[in-house]
């Protein structure tokens, strides 16, 4: 197998391959590492390479070979990417932002003592916008990322960088965080897979808002079922973590192991009636649907009532984004992402009445949801309502010929389903006719993540993924 090969080798490959002496996690390391320093310079997915620590658990990793298969973690020996985000303790993390330029911090954020614990190699950092803020990847630290299939395109955002990290070879797990869409869009984008989880199904510490459901952590790969298999080794409870709680991860592997949607209730909608799509998107998606026909499901076109979503994710984004960013603006402001800075300055506007508001509109919201969910077992959308656009545009500013209100419209696919907190990941599902990847947006019940995974590995393994490599590999 050539170095190529093994940077394109699923995760779950890799530990059969490791388990059976077929190949080191030393020389799938450093593979990653020699792809990431032919490819990363054109595309800009990592920011901090550690390849120093890699290299020694890597060697570790080896060794540890000669033990007993049952003592070695789930992940053992599987280089992960982590977004820039998420602290590492004594590699660089800046948050995309210039106030944390040269920051290292002295301990793990606790996703990264789970994917350490279960054995997996840490890489390196992965680019996103400044604190996460916006659906394009770039910042005034590290520049711009660009899109694999296209480089004059955007990946997508926040994690931006894991879903070119994952597309390109350079790494078969990337861990990454979602607000508004921030793993699925840019695994749409990028061709690849990301999944938001329930809630407190994979604990985020450290957190400024211990209580927050909005923003998530969780797997990125370039299958469902190493999303699966990342997922079960970063989920459960942790007392750190008020809104985390048990989880039966056997569940989460044996529903990629027995895909399926036999029997389902599926409704498809291209726009939730909350936004344009794209022509070309519409098409590609509305034809992945009809996979899930032929695998025995009941597929209808309907959509949950989705009115006043624009009106509460404007309030919550911009009262999260006060909550954990205000006390910049004094000395930081000039520094500071334009959008971000302006997310900050609506939320310091906003009263206790709009708050509440917004928080009974967002309760409206889930219980017709919920009941439309009584009818259907899942729902399917485009994950973005656009393809790919060039890279130095912060957003879309017109779909077929309609203005965008606003920054955030054209992500309201998935910021929909972020308010409701439902289980959701896109999967690939085609290509536009400029040859980009589209993704298909697969949204279950309430904490049914092994569902949401069961139908995603159900789809994928009827409509295989071509798995072709970009143009920039």
């Amino acid at each position: 197998m050539s170095d190529l090969d093994l940077c394109f080798t699923p995760a779950t490959e890799l530990v059969s391959l490791y388990r059976r002496r077929k190949v080191s996690p030393l020389e799938v390391t450093r593979a990653v590492l020699a792809q990431i320093e032919r490819v990363n310079p054109d595309v800009n997915a990592y920011c901090t390479v550690a390849a120093d620590q890699a290299l020694r658990a890597a060697r570790a990793a080896t060794a540890a070979l000669t033990r007993r298969a049952a003592t070695l973690g789930t992940l053992h020996g599987v280089p992960v990417s982590i977004k820039d985000l998420t602290p590492t303790k004594g590699i660089r993390t800046t948050w995309g932002s210039k106030i944390f330029e040269q920051h290292v911090p002295e301990q793990d954020a606790l996703i990264v003592e789970r994917l350490k614990a279960a054995g997996a190699i840490v890489i390196g950092k992965t680019n996103t916008p400044e604190f996460g803020a916006g659906a394009n990847t770039f910042n005034a630290v590290f520049g711009a990322t660009r899109n694999p299939w296209n480089p004059k395109l955007t990946c997508g955002g926040s994690t931006g960088g894991g879903a070119v990290a994952l597309a390109t070879g350079m790494g078969p797990l990337a861990q990454g965080s979602d607000l508004g869409g921030s793993l699925r869009i840019p695994a749409a984008f990028c061709g690849v897979a990301g999944m938001r989880s329930s809630p407190g199904l994979v604990p985020v510490w450290p957190s400024d808002l211990a209580w927050d459901p909005y923003s998530v952590q969780g797997p990125m790969a370039r299958t469902v079922t190493d999303v699966a298999l990342m997922l079960g080794a970063i989920a459960g409870a942790d007392r750190r973590v008020p809104i985390s709680y048990p989880v039966d991860t056997r569940a989460l592997a044996r529903a990629v192991k027995q895909p399926g949607a036999r029997g389902l209730r599926i409704a498809w909608s291209p726009d939730l009636g909350i936004t344009p799509v794209d022509t070309d998107v519409e098409r590609v998606v509305g034809e992945a649907t009809k996979v899930f026909r032929t695998l025995g499901a009941r597929v209808d076109r309907a959509h949950p009532d989705f009115a006043d979503v624009l009106e509460i994710v404007r309030v919550s984004r911009g009262a999260r984004m006060a909550a954990t960013h205000a006390e910049k603006l004094p000395k930081w402001r000039d520094v500071m992402q334009e959008n971000l800075v302006k997310n900050i300055e609506y939320g310091l506007t906003l009263t206790a009445a709009d708050i509440g508001r917004a928080e009974r509109l967002r309760t409206a919201l889930y219980h017709r949801v919920r009941t439309f969910l009584e009818r259907y077992d899942l729902i399917l959308t485009p994950t973005t309502a656009v393809p790919p656009f060039p890279v130095e545009v912060v957003y879309p500013a017109e779909i077929n010929g309609r203005p965008m209100e606003n920054y955030i419209q054209w992500v309201l696919l998935t910021y929909a389903f972020t308010l409701v907190s439902l289980p959701a990941i896109s999967v690939p599902c085609g290509f536009t006719r400029a040859g980009l990847p589209v993704g298909l947006q697969i949204v279950g019940r309430w904490h049914d993540d092994a569902g949401v995974l069961r139908a995603a590995a159900a789809f994928e393994q009827a409509a295989p993924w071509a798995h072709l490599r970009p143009p920039v590999v």
